[in-house]
């Protein structure tokens, strides 16, 4: 007997309270806006480039003790991350400088070795002995780069999944998916503005994965729409978008909720390295589940109502 949150005969009016969603959407992406007017865009390592080096130490320390005694330093953006599971192995990141002038390539390494350096020398005299086992450079050119190759990486998302939903579905169908993804990936984006989270390659994937998750949701509750369209010879669409996305909640909740639980346990469990990514998905998932019921359906009948057989007619 297959397991039900709620019955599939369930009758409530999602379409109804759509002024309200969108009440709630817009509410979150202007405090997005008003996140980045008060924090900025912090971009992580991976964009705005800069130094990462792998440390292990021969007793257990803590990422308290490592900034302490970098803080002479004034490495500008530092941030210590435990890497493994004990107390001795940590990422230590730290922006690099942009090149000034007409600054040598070969100036900019000198420079960046002798921070390397410094940095090991004061964790060595503050801590206690420390090896560097790996250090990382991400220059500013390749940071923009990276920059630009994601959200490329994103536009040809969405075009490609407006082509598949024309395809597979129609093309009346394919305008509220989109919007719902994109609508996934600006709030998921607006909450992290709002807490003033860096962005780097591991929201970036989240960002990516979010988009796949949100269209998985919300083929679910369109294919459920066109089999109670093709079983009737008329129907009213309000009628059928509400009836189609009450038979799918509870398919909806619960591999939302299953889904949630593996990353709750990345976001609880993982470590600090995998922290930004479970964190981003963990909101992903649940705004992705709230865009599949309270956009993606909406968006189809305003575009049907507007564009539709129907206006046509009238």
């Amino acid at each position: 007997m297959p397991v039900e949150l709620i019955r599939s005969d369930t009758h409530i009016d999602f379409l109804g309270r759509w002024k309200i969603a969108v009440g709630v959407s817009l509410a979150v992406l202007l405090a997005g806006v008003a996140g980045f007017a008060v924090n900025g865009l912090r971009l992580g390592l991976d964009f705005a480039g800069g130094t990462e080096a792998q440390v292990r130490f021969a007793t257990d320390t803590d990422e308290g003790a490592i900034r302490d005694a970098l803080s002479p330093l004034q490495l500008e953006g530092i941030s210590v991350v435990r890497y493994g599971a004990g107390h001795q192995e940590f990422l230590v990141k730290f922006k690099g400088e942009r090149r000034v002038g007409n600054t040598e390539p070969a100036t900019e390494i000198t420079a960046r070795n002798d921070r390397v350096i410094a940095m090991a020398e004061a964790l060595e005299a503050n801590i206690g002995k420390v090896e560097l086992e790996r250090t990382e450079y991400v220059g500013p050119k390749v940071g923009a780069e990276l920059r630009e190759d994601g959200l490329e990486a994103m536009g040809y998302a969405c075009v490609l999944i407006l082509a598949y939903l024309a395809f597979r579905f129609s093309a009346r169908f394919a305008p509220g998916a989109v919007l719902a993804l994109v609508h996934d990936v600006f709030v998921t984006a607006s909450i992290w503005l709002v807490f003033g989270l860096e962005f780097d390659l591991r929201v970036l994937a989240a960002l990516l994965a979010i988009m796949g998750y949100s269209l998985n949701d919300t083929i679910i509750v369109f294919d459920r729409v066109r089999e109670n369209m093709e079983r009737r010879t008329t129907y009213d669409l309000p009628s059928v978008l509400n009836e189609s996305v009450n038979q799918t909640l509870s398919r909806t909740l619960l591999t939302s909720l299953t889904t949630l639980a593996t990353v709750l346990a990345l976001l609880f469990l993982g470590g600090d390295v995998i922290r930004p990514f479970a964190l981003a998905m963990t909101i992903g998932i649940v705004v992705g589940t709230y865009s599949s019921i309270y956009v993606a359906s909406p968006t189809l009948l305003w575009l049907e109502n507007r564009f539709g057989d129907q206006a046509k007619a009238s």
